[in-house]
């Protein structure tokens, strides 16, 4: 188990695959910790994926108030510390919030960007304020329901596994899910995603109920060059649902922007 001491607490990361393997840093989502990649990375052997826990989520401290921008710093210290950079960076929801953050403030860290299921603004500050005081008054029990909903297609709703993600959310640490409900209230990203120079590719599924495909798209055709990708019979967790489409879709990005 590795970790990370950051000023706010102990940040907790993993490494897989090959030293020599083209480097892929992974950001999760509200909600999931670091095994939201698990069968993507599967599907990857050859990769060298690092990833971890944000703040308040999975085996990392709860790590107090925080913004997008103070995620960014988490990563860029851990780029930093693992003496990695530039490398390829992939983010899903609030984690391609955290790819775009920290793509525009340190392009050396970065040579290219994967942004899964998220966009330039997601929701809004009265719909992130409906979801704080939903958790803090009744705790995310309450609300874990309509994220599998929200997350999954029809199809993989009724497979077993759905039980282990919805046991994951509830194990979120409450304070770690409302802080970083905070951060996507006060994020708004358009100028500095509009101004990205390096390579990105994005990625929405096609049953979406949490970054329709359209939004996304809204975010990728701010971004000169930026390749759009839609992954069918997938939701909000497109790297849960399809992994072998998404693997498929990373892997020629890799090819193309890994050296």
């Amino acid at each position: 188990m590795q970790v990370l001491t950051r000023p706010w607490g102990a940040m907790h990361y993993r490494i897989d695959g090959p030293a020599d393997g083209p480097v892929v840093v992974f950001a999760n989502s509200l909600g999931t910790d670091l095994r939201l990649w698990d069968q993507l990375i599967a599907e990857m052997p050859e990769v060298r994926a690092i990833r971890f826990d944000k703040r308040g989520h999975g085996l990392s401290d709860e790590g107090g108030d925080f913004g997008v921008e103070d995620l960014a710093e988490d990563a860029v210290a851990l780029i930093e510390h693992l003496g990695v950079g530039p490398v390829v960076f992939v983010g899903l929801s609030i984690g391609g919030m955290i790819a775009q953050t920290l793509a525009a403030r340190r392009p050396d860290l970065v040579r290219a960007a994967v942004l899964s299921n998220t966009a330039v603004r997601m929701g809004t500050k009265e719909s992130w304020a409906e979801r704080i005081a939903a958790v803090q008054s009744t705790g995310i029990g309450a609300i874990a329901d309509i994220i599998m909903q929200r997350w999954f297609a029809p199809v993989f709703r009724a497979r077993p596994e759905l039980a282990a993600w919805r046991n994951m959310v509830l194990r979120t640490s409450a304070i770690g899910y409302v802080g970083a409900c905070r951060a996507l209230a006060s994020a708004d990203l358009t100028a500095a995603t509009s101004n990205l120079s390096l390579p990105v590719a994005v990625i929405a599924g096609d049953q979406d109920g949490s970054s329709p495909a359209e939004l996304v798209k809204a975010t990728a055709d701010l971004i000169r060059g930026a390749a759009f990708h839609v992954i069918a019979d997938a939701g909000h967790l497109p790297c849960v649902e399809q992994p072998a489409a998404f693997a498929a879709i990373l892997r020629d990005f890799l090819r193309e922007n890994s050296k």
